[in-house]
């Protein structure tokens, strides 16, 4: 299902939930603590190269204990390099510098696997498909790429921030670009409980070569979840 597919009106999540928001961050980071021993049983990582994109307004620190995960079990794990992520700096006129980014680390270890939290998973969607030749898989977690940026709470934010309207033209026409289907293999990490994103609008059930996974997890914070951690650790031991 493309976005222009999914109906306009998608509610984002109730306020309770979006409420909830810090307080289920909190909570879901704290399960780290007793996850250690299941979390290092997942499948041992190849020396791929495993680039990290962090989510609207964060940079490579919020992506830090998913890249030393991934590192513990062999992968070689790499932020993004491009400060706090605002979205049209990097979807726009500097995308170039990420494509520069991942030609080098290319260039040295071959095709990379992109992981992005949110907004972060949408830009890597975009990079597979405008440089379909520096990108081996896609992982995206908690990404509303598949329906109108409406279904979600921080669409005004969005527009506060960046100068971009949701609606106007530009953004539609990326919107589109991104949710087509990608030329590499994908995966979707969504959860119905996400407090700030409509989760079905995280994934599109019958875009062809991506795999969905649910998970139960609040939207700030979510990459720091045990179950999604398992997740992402699960689907780069598949793709060997």
């Amino acid at each position: 299902m493309t976005a222009a597919a999914l109906p306009f009106t998608l509610a984002p999540p109730p306020p309770r939930q979006w409420i909830a928001e810090p307080v289920r961050s909190i909570a879901g980071t704290m399960l780290l603590l007793g996850a250690r021993r299941s979390l290092l049983s997942a499948p041992k990582g190849d020396g791929r190269t495993v680039v990290t994109l962090p989510g609207l307004f964060t940079g490579d620190r919020s992506m830090f204990p998913m890249r030393r995960y991934l590192g513990w079990l062999g992968y070689r794990a790499e932020g993004w390099g491009m400060g706090a992520n605002f979205g049209v700096r990097t979807i726009g006129a500097e995308a170039e510098l990420l494509f520069a980014r991942l030609e080098a680390s290319v260039a040295q270890n071959g095709p990379v696997t992109l992981v992005g939290v949110s907004l972060g998973g949408m830009i890597a969607r975009l990079a597979a498909h405008r440089r379909p030749d520096l990108v081996r898989e896609v992982i995206t977690i908690a990404s509303p790429y598949a329906g109108s940026p409406r279904a979600t709470n921080v669409w005004r934010l969005f527009e506060w921030m960046t100068g971009e309207k949701v609606d106007g033209p530009a953004v539609q026409e990326r919107l589109a670009e991104i949710a087509r289907p990608l030329p590499v293999p994908a995966t979707a990490i969504w959860s119905a409980t996400d407090g700030i994103v409509n989760g079905l609008i995280c994934h599109a059930p019958d875009e062809p070569g991506c795999r969905a996974i649910e998970v139960v997890a609040s939207h700030m914070g979510v990459q720091h979840r045990p179950q999604v951690l398992q997740a992402v650790a699960e689907t780069l031991g598949r793709a060997r």
